[in-house]
């Protein structure tokens, strides 16, 4: 770590524990001067990409903060509901409230049951979060094993869910709305479809739920080549893995957003409105252009947000973001995955690994997320990634609140 040419502590408060905000907490250890709050709404740690393992009962999905958190950094157990820039401090639902110099604003995403689908707020599951996927893992249990469920989402979350439970026997139904695995290339796509057919899920590609119903759901039918063409399924049990939401504190904070509520940056993460607040993982919309909300992209981008604080700290200028992705892995299973490979900018090639290496490099690479962050508790600044993916041209500096000694 650095040594400080002074001894004036800068308060950095971290708002959200997961991928990218505690990798993020970590690395600013590499300054002796930051101390460092972390706002979390749960005492522990949650492994978002196993929660589809967490519901079907083959594993847990909780982590002790306690090994992921460097020496010195503070947890505090509460939500944020606003972050007021006049006086600089966070408040937190409990009624208190935390000064700050800089917050990396890391709340993360959440499920999104859409409102305009009848009964789906009210009938249908989401795991998009630890507490939902605890209720969904419950209900779950209480079914018989030949109970129909339908899982709506074609996505990699919807795919994983739909795997996880036919696998253990389960009579499931895949409503994709769309193309199946869309953001994989053809064969890869081929391959899910393959193992989904033999583990007798039944895929239907273009047909999406109008309405959930305590016990069955409504289909609308999709364009030719719909596999059901519409009408009413039983489903004692409805999954909504369609999409994912983000929390609405930077609205209700008076930052401005993109459309879905991601807080707005520049190319260093930094609000567009105030340059004491940096932005970093699923919450982020860097030039109004996000990067895919991935666990692969949340570490990378934590330590790109907490190294725009320790810049601003240093009085330098901060660097813009550089993240290659290199592709997406998606379980079948605990014995076959897809890892699918894809250019720096994210498209996919027509290229895949399947089978039960595609299962080891999916483990390898669940694994690896939290590996990174302990390591990075050790040994601050040791995560490293794949730069030079394509980002939109640095524009010019937009008007936002100036940062004062």
């Amino acid at each position: 770590m650095s040594t400080p040419g002074h001894h004036t502590l800068r308060k950095v408060v971290v708002i959200g524990g997961g991928y990218a905000g505690t990798l993020a907490a970590n690395h600013l250890r590499l300054r002796a001067d930051v101390g460092i709050t972390v706002v979390n709404p749960r005492p522990e740690f949650v492994e978002r990409v196993r929660l589809h393992q967490f519901v079907a009962g083959t594993r847990e999905a909780t982590v002790d903060y306690g090994t992921l958190l460097g020496e010195g950094i503070r947890l505090v157990v509460d939500s944020a509901t606003r972050i007021d820039p006049t006086t600089r401090t966070v408040r937190l639902a409990s009624g208190g409230a935390l000064d700050y110099d800089y917050v990396i604003y890391a709340v993360g995403s959440t499920g999104a049951i859409p409102s305009s689908v009848p009964g789906a707020a009210e009938f249908a599951y989401d795991l998009a979060e630890l507490e939902p996927a605890r209720r969904l893992r419950a209900r779950l249990e209480e079914l018989p094993v030949d109970a129909p469920i339908t899982v709506v989402g074609g996505g990699l979350t919807g795919i994983e869910t739909a795997a996880e439970l036919a696998e253990q026997g389960r009579a499931v139904t895949l409503v994709c709305g769309r193309a199946l695995a869309p953001s994989f290339g053809a064969s890869a796509r081929r391959a899910v479809a393959t193992w989904l057919s033999r583990h007798r899920v039944a895929v239907l590609e273009a047909d999406a739920v109008r309405e959930v119903r305590p016990d069955a759901v409504v289909l609308a039918g999709g364009s030719a080549g719909g596999s059901a063409g519409g009408g009413v399924r039983a489903s004692a049990l409805t999954i909504w893995a369609g999409g994912f939401g983000v929390p609405r504190l930077a609205a209700a904070s008076g930052l401005r957003t993109d459309a879905l509520g991601r807080l707005l940056t520049d190319e260093t993460l930094t609000s567009v409105d105030d340059d004491r607040i940096v932005a970093t993982g699923d919450a982020a919309a860097p030039s109004g252009r996000p990067l895919r909300m991935s666990c692969y992209a949340a570490g990378p981008l934590g330590a790109q947000a907490a190294d725009t604080v320790l810049s601003r700290i240093a009085g330098t200028e901060p660097a813009v973001i550089s993240l290659a992705f290199s592709g997406a892995c998606v379980s079948l299973g605990r014995h076959t995955g897809i890892r699918q490979l894809a250019r720096k900018d994210d498209t996919a090639v027509n290229l895949y690994v399947g089978g039960r290496m595609g299962a080891a490099i999916k483990e390898v690479t669940c694994n690896f997320a939290v590996k990174r962050i302990r390591r990075e508790a050790r040994r601050p600044g040791s995560l490293i990634w794949v730069k030079g993916g394509p980002r939109p041209e640095q524009p010019a500096p937009a008007p936002r609140g100036v940062t004062k000694p």
